[in-house]
């Protein structure tokens, strides 16, 4: 059913706008709020754009974007917030791949 990435959410320091791909609704508010809690502070501390996707194997991924012209983005910072978000929402994040998994690749659902 899906073939390519499929984004979950993603913030955006240069336009100040959260976005949530609506079709993941079914989720659990509180879910939600975590997710554009940690998108938006993470815009807000380092700058750029990021957003959560899922690869074609289900695999929630950080990917973030900067402005080449954008001197206040922090590189280093980045990676070490990721790997920081990565380490400290370890539980949400595989949530969220199983919840992937079953509700949109449909693995789990044959037997």
């Amino acid at each position: 059913m899906y073939k390519d990435k499929v984004v979950l959410c993603g913030a955006s320091a240069y336009e100040q706008k959260y976005y949530f791909n609506q079709d993941f609704s079914a989720l659990p508010q509180q879910i939600k709020d975590e997710l554009q809690i940690m998108c938006v502070m993470y815009t807000e501390e380092i700058g750029g754009i990021l957003t959560l996707e899922f690869d074609e194997e289900g695999n929630l991924q950080f990917q973030v974007e900067a402005l080449e012209a954008d001197a206040m983005f922090d590189d280093i910072g980045s990676v070490l917030r990721i790997k920081e978000l990565q380490k400290t929402k370890k539980e949400l994040l595989e949530s969220l791949e199983l919840y992937y998994r079953v509700f949109f690749l449909g693995e789990g659902m044959e037997e």
